[in-house]
């Protein structure tokens, strides 16, 4: 029988609870995909949490996976059955074996990508694209400034700004972690434990700051990264894992001309010919070369609450998949 995890209140990662579920055929412009590989996000914990009340209660998480198609709707020709395909939902979901799914969503996977590559990073990828080539568009003659580093998202951030010829600094919280963030185009590292990495960019860019700061932290660096910024700087905000940030004066900003921004994923990829477009590029950027990601830790379906853990723990920045 179909089983998924069913949320039914805020909490820990404890109301994680696997349950049989009924899955129907699939109506117009549908696809029921058997899920190979779920993966698992930074943004899922906040759900749970209740920090983002975005999925109505009781509810299945998840916004991203890869499967194949099981049986298509009426009106669907994007794609077979017997398709390999993946795809990112603000709808939620994901943390099922099985699932309909809107048609528009599925994207196909090249050979050269796996079925766990694709269900634990392209939300991570796709976010990346949005941040690097959209919200603020890298050039060679940046300096970026990203936090957590060796995280999830911020190794393929990294490497992404890399490619683009930006001079990367990053902050990891250990040496091991520098390893990684270097490994991953990092130029040169802070270990925020360590040191102030308000002092620590000012060293390393002479006193001139950096062009963006990519911050995914939250409240813990937010003021810091204001701090660092070129005048007429940008600073990123796309995730608060330290928690929610501060509001913010304005005259805070004007003092060096300051942008910030807070872009959500889900606002860039309404339209599906665009989601379709990032989807393809960022599978395109790991088939490319452009992106790489460590080995994914796969989680049982059932233990979701064990992959919460880790992800929380901060030891699992690599990519980690629940198996249906």
């Amino acid at each position: 029988m179909p089983e998924a995890i069913v949320i039914r209140e805020y909490g820990g990662a404890e109301v994680l609870v696997s349950e049989t579920v009924a899955v129907d055929a699939p109506g117009p412009g549908e696809i029921r995909l058997r899920q190979t590989a779920v993966g698992v996000n930074y943004h899922d914990v906040y759900v749970r949490s209740g920090l983002y009340k975005t999925l109505s209660l009781p509810g299945v998480p998840g916004c991203e996976a890869a499967g194949v198609v099981d049986a298509v709707g009426a009106g669907v020709d994007q794609v077979s059955v017997g398709d390999r395909v993946a795809y990112v939902t603000a709808a939620y979901g994901a943390y099922a074996s099985h699932r309909l799914l809107d048609a528009g969503l599925a994207v196909r996977l090249p050979d050269s990508v796996s079925d766990a590559t694709a269900a634990s990073n392209l939300l991570r990828a796709m976010t990346v694209d949005m941040l690097v080539r959209q919200v603020f568009a890298v050039r060679a003659d940046h300096t970026v400034l990203v936090h957590a580093a060796a995280g999830g998202v911020g190794r393929l951030l990294c490497q992404w700004a890399s490619h683009l010829g930006a001079r990367v600094i990053g902050t990891v919280g250990s040496a091991e972690k520098a390893d990684q963030a270097r490994a991953c185009g990092c130029d040169e590292t802070v270990l925020y434990r360590e040191q102030d990495f308000t002092e620590a960019v000012a060293a390393l860019t002479d006193g001139a700051g950096v062009d963006a700061v990519f911050d995914s932290v939250g409240a813990d660096t937010f003021s810091g990264s204001l701090d660092v910024l070129k005048p007429c700087g940008h600073l990123i905000n796309f995730g608060q894992s330290s928690g929610p940030v501060d509001p913010l004066l304005m005259t805070t900003l004007a003092a060096k001309s300051l942008t910030v921004s807070r872009p959500i994923l889900f606002h860039y990829c309404a339209d599906t010919t665009r989601y379709q477009a990032m989807a393809e590029a960022a599978l395109a950027a790991f088939s490319d070369g452009v992106l790489d990601t460590a080995a994914s830790q796969p989680y049982a379906l059932r233990d979701a609450a064990g992959a919460h853990g880790q992800l929380e723990s901060g030891t699992g920045g690599g990519a980690i998949v629940l198996v249906p």
